[in-house]
């Protein structure tokens, strides 16, 4: 949509512009998704993203579970360490450079992953069917 003129100066209305739509669709449907979903197995979205690239991909780096998800280092940092606390997820050094760490989900963590995936997957079904 062109941007609506004022007098003589652009005017810049957000809810027309296509990114910020798209953000606002985002936070809604992830706060829903948290609120439903998350919160009975006391996760953040930082936290449940993590899980599902460590879920989908296997072991992994702190900057690789960034490069799947968009994510900053210290938000999945944070996460991890959360998940470690909660023995959802396991960490080793890197065999390959000391200074990383690999995380990989635990047996429980498998299990709670197994469990939200599918709701994950009913939510972009409903989504996508709307």
């Amino acid at each position: 949509m062109p941007p609506h003129k004022t007098g003589s100066a652009e005017h810049l209305e957000l809810e027309r512009i296509l990114l910020c739509r798209l953000s606002v669709l985002t936070n809604r449907k992830s706060k829903a998704i948290v609120r439903d979903h998350y919160a009975r197995f006391g996760l953040s979205v930082a936290e449940w993203r993590a899980m599902a690239v460590l879920g989908q991909f296997g072991p992994a780096s702190a900057s690789e579970i960034c490069a799947h998800n968009e994510m900053d280092e210290v938000t999945v940092s944070h996460a991890a360490n959360s998940l470690l606390s909660r023995e959802l997820v396991r960490s080793r050094t890197d065999v390959n450079d000391r200074r990383r760490m690999i995380h990989a989900l635990t047996r429980s963590g498998r299990g709670v992953h197994g469990r939200i995936a599918p709701m994950a997957l009913v939510h972009e079904a409903r989504l996508l069917g709307a």
